[in-house]
């Protein structure tokens, strides 16, 4: 079955700030007017955290699907980064990180590794539904779902991923 994963809008944050499991609000609230053209689904499925959950709100007004929450499809947990300046952060834990990307945790937070493994398994479960879902997340999670870690997701992109593998999807 189809999945759409649809990245969340600016939140409320300067830019250049680590943040992933910060429950941040949205830096503007959404409307219809902000949003891209959605595809069609079945499902509306959204991570717990208010800058998804608003997102999901507003969709579910206009499309009269009630969004379900499921916890799994939350950003990465930075630990000690999370509000911290990346360029603040400290040389040597962002080289231990980078030596060993999906395993080391130098911020006592999670690994892209776990990430990832909650995140497949989440998928999994919302492939299995009858009909397409429209998933709304977060950029880490995308990478994760995609394994394209380089992959450059805008604020309210669309990534579709169907049976065949994922295809990057227009935000316009």
């Amino acid at each position: 079955m189809t999945l759409y994963l649809m990245r969340h809008p600016k939140p409320a944050i300067a830019e250049g700030v680590c943040y992933g499991a910060a429950d941040l609000d949205l830096a503007q609230a959404p409307d219809r007017a902000s949003l891209p053209p959605l595809p069609a689904f079945a499902h509306l499925i959204t991570s717990p955290l208010k800058r998804c959950r608003r997102l999901a709100d507003s969709i579910a007004e206009i499309s009269g699907i009630a969004p379900q929450i499921d916890a799994r499809l939350q950003e990465m947990h930075f630990g000690r980064w999370e509000g911290i300046a990346w360029a603040d952060i400290p040389r040597a834990e962002l080289d231990l990180w980078a030596a060993d990307f999906h395993h080391a945790c130098p911020h006592d937070g999670e690994s892209v590794a776990a990430l990832t493994a909650r995140v497949v398994a989440a998928l999994a479960d919302h492939r299995a539904k009858a009909g397409p879902c429209l998933i709304i997340t977060h950029a880490g999670v995308i990478k994760a779902a995609t394994r394209q870690w380089n992959l450059q997701i805008a604020f309210g992109e669309i990534v579709e991923i169907n049976s065949v593998g994922p295809a990057q999807h227009s935000d316009s």
